[in-house]
């Protein structure tokens, strides 16, 4: 979703009294602890416990949210942040399942606003994605939010509108269940990660598309070549660097925005605020850890103590004890702890490429810390993480002759099958004839809106015309793990560049920088559903998407086409059970989301895979979801790195009504 800067909020004329009134706050406030919203208070200045987390309910009366600019600073620096209610994460919005959410918005900044309710199932015009759902917020007027709370969970809400979530436009939502739930606890503390900079959103990404690692300064040094060589020889050294330079990458490319200008913030707070969550010693500590950063991961531990997952994306799972987890943008966990000593714990919260951290504290009392873990040496991806090593586990004799990294598509990759001319993705008629056993082999698609059909008797396949591999014949059995694939010729044009030769599943992965410490790593393929689903239907087709990139430039687009310039919807029937393959094309990870429908997570557990409202694709990784969408209308599916959904990596699905029609070209665009 390609959107102006000029029309956003950062380069909003600051009126000479609005300016006075901000520096004078600013001053007054000494720092942001005042900013922050009564669940991230310090310990000692708000409740504990349940009490702490009453947060602004819309049981009894109705919620008001206002969006405005307020003045932000901490570190003696000082800016004017994008807040919900005047506060930096928003308000606590707490629910019961089964009520009813009414949320009055009013917009008081001079540009549109919007607010996303992340995870949540709720009615089309309610899902609050301007140019999508509804035209936004305009200057001065209020929308009202009113939709049935269909789910329990950890969830939280965002701004949809230019860079207002980089801003501080996000806040956490919690709905309790209606039923007893499964697990016990006696205290609980919403734990928000994020990130802020004091540098302009629009600079920033300004700099990004002049220098993709414009905030990379962990590149390899020339002591690291020396070091190399004395590691791997001189000639294998020199190989692995050219091989990097084709690519135009680095092997220290984890993420685009960096601790060089992101402070990282838990509840709202720098790590030097140490947010504080009490406890007695011996009791069992909820903490509902949401990623709201805008475009960074955490890997979140808590020395001395053992985490038990007992939610993910707001569900019931089968418990999970680990000692570490790599949090995605956007997604939630709700992890299970019970500190037995009287001592401070540290929540430590490294940033995915170890260039900062967030930090906060368990304490039995108020003013108290631990120490802060050393920072990690900062991860290197390998030739796996490209999508290269083809199934070796490692990058051990690699060649890669004919190797198409030039972005231009046309020279042929090892591998390819050349049985069919022309493919995007020949491997899949490769696919064990067992996938049959879904029992829809020759399923007819011919008549889906779009769709230029191929294949052999008895196997349908076909492309809408933006690149959406359509399958409806050959699936897999439902829950299983999709198999190896070899990628085949890059028809992505120059916005695919680099792409990687195989991709396969990375869920049992913990991802570059983890569990290499001795420590249990929470991975995708420990995570089961806590009830198996009663009847677990298989796809009737399957629609696979590639995420595409030129990193040089930075360009980010879905098969090779930026939104701006995608001119269909993907059509979605009601009601149908549908296969998601995503394939990551491109060296960064994205943590993908479809609004409106939650996904089964094919992780090889059959009924007991896992819901999700946002998967991670790891590079070179090939994930595949289940779901079966009930609500009418334009849905927008994108990328959660705030920066990669700007620049093109976004689309939209279109379910139709119950019993009509799928959706024909240019639908959901108007």
């Amino acid at each position: 979703m390609e959107r102006s800067f000029t029309d956003g909020v950062v380069t909003h004329p600051v009126t000479r009294r609005r300016f006075l009134h901000a520096a004078g706050a600013v001053g007054a406030l000494a720092g942001l602890q005042r900013l922050a919203p009564a669940y991230a208070l310090p310990a000692s200045d708000r409740g504990a416990g349940r009490a702490a987390l009453a947060g602004v309910s819309g049981r009894d009366t109705r919620v008001d949210l206002i969006i405005d600019r307020t003045p932000f600073g901490f570190g003696g620096r000082r800016s004017v942040a994008t807040t919900i209610n005047g506060s930096v994460p928003g308000p606590l919005l707490r629910f019961r399942e089964g009520e009813r959410a009414t949320i009055h918005v009013t917009n008081r900044l001079r540009e549109d606003t919007s607010i996303h309710w992340h995870g949540l199932l709720v009615p089309n015009a309610m899902d609050g994605v301007p140019g999508v759902n509804f035209p936004g917020i305009h200057p001065g007027q209020t929308f009202v939010y009113d939709f049935p709370l269909r789910q329990y969970g950890t969830y939280w809400y965002h701004s949809h509108s230019g860079f207002q979530e980089q801003l501080g436009h996000y806040g956490p939502l919690i709905i309790d269940p209606s039923e007893p739930e499964p697990f016990q606890y006696d205290r609980e503390y919403v734990v928000m990660l994020s990130d802020w900079s004091f540098e302009d959103p629009g600079k920033i990404l300004d700099n990004l598309k002049k220098q993709s690692a414009y905030y990379n300064f962990q590149r390899r040094t020339v002591g690291d070549f020396f070091r190399d060589v004395d590691r791997n020889g001189l000639r294998a050294t020199i190989a692995d660097r050219w091989e990097w330079g084709k690519m135009r990458m680095t092997p220290t490319d984890i993420s685009d925005v960096t601790g060089s200008t992101y402070t990282y913030l838990l509840n709202g707070l720098p790590p030097a605020a140490n947010w504080t969550g009490l406890f007695r010693a011996g009791e069992r500590v909820r903490l509902r850890f949401i990623n709201a950063g805008a475009g960074s991961y955490f890997d979140v531990r808590i020395p001395g103590l053992e985490m038990t997952l007992v939610q993910a994306s707001g569900q019931h799972v089968q418990p999970v004890a680990f000692d570490e987890f790599r949090i995605e943008i956007a997604q939630t966990f709700d992890v299970i702890v019970k500190p037995t000593e009287d001592r401070a714990y540290t929540i430590f919260a490294e940033s995915m490429d170890r260039s900062g951290y967030a930090r906060g504290t368990l304490a039995p009392r108020a003013g108290m810390s631990a120490e802060i873990p050393r920072r990690r040496p900062r991860p290197t991806l390998n030739m796996v993480d490209m999508g290269m090593a083809m199934g070796m586990g490692g990058h051990e004799g690699m060649s890669m002759p004919g190797m198409d990294m030039s972005g231009t598509g046309t020279a042929s990759k090892p591998g390819a099958d050349a049985s069919m001319p022309g493919m995007d993705m020949p491997a899949a008629a490769t696919k064990p004839a067992a996938a049959a056993a879904s029992g829809h082999a020759g399923h007819d698609m011919s008549s889906m809106p779009g769709v230029t059909a191929s294949g052999g008797a008895g196997v349908f396949e076909g492309q809408l015309r933006d690149g959406t591999i359509i399958r409806a014949s050959n699936l897999r059995a439902p829950g299983t793990i999709p198999e190896p694939v070899m990628h085949g010729n890059n028809t992505h044009g120059s916005a695919s560049a680099g792409t990687a030769m195989e991709t396969r599943s990375r869920l049992s992965e913990p991802g570059a920088g983890l569990g290499e410490d001795g420590w249990r790593v929470l991975v995708w393929t420990d995570v089961k559903r806590l009830t198996p689903a009663e009847t677990f239907e298989p796809p009737v087709r399957e629609i696979e998407l590639h995420l595409t990139g030129n990193m040089e430039r930075y360009m980010w687009s879905i098969n090779g086409i930026k939104f701006s310039d995608a001119r269909d919807p993907i059509p979605l029937k009601h009601g149908e059970r549908i296969r998601l393959t995503i394939v990551n094309d491109t060296m960064m990870a994205h943590p993908m989301h479809l609004h409106g429908v939650f996904m089964e997570l094919e992780n090889g557990h059959g009924p007991e895979c896992p819901y999700v409202h946002t998967i991670n694709v790891k590079p070179a990784e090939r994930v595949s979801l289940l779901a079966t969408p009930v609500d009418p209308g334009p849905w927008a599916f994108h990328c959660h790195v705030l920066f990669h959904m700007d620049v093109g990596m976004f689309r939209v699905f279109h379910v139709s009504e119950p019993g009509g029609p799928m959706t024909t070209e240019g639908e959901a665009r108007s």
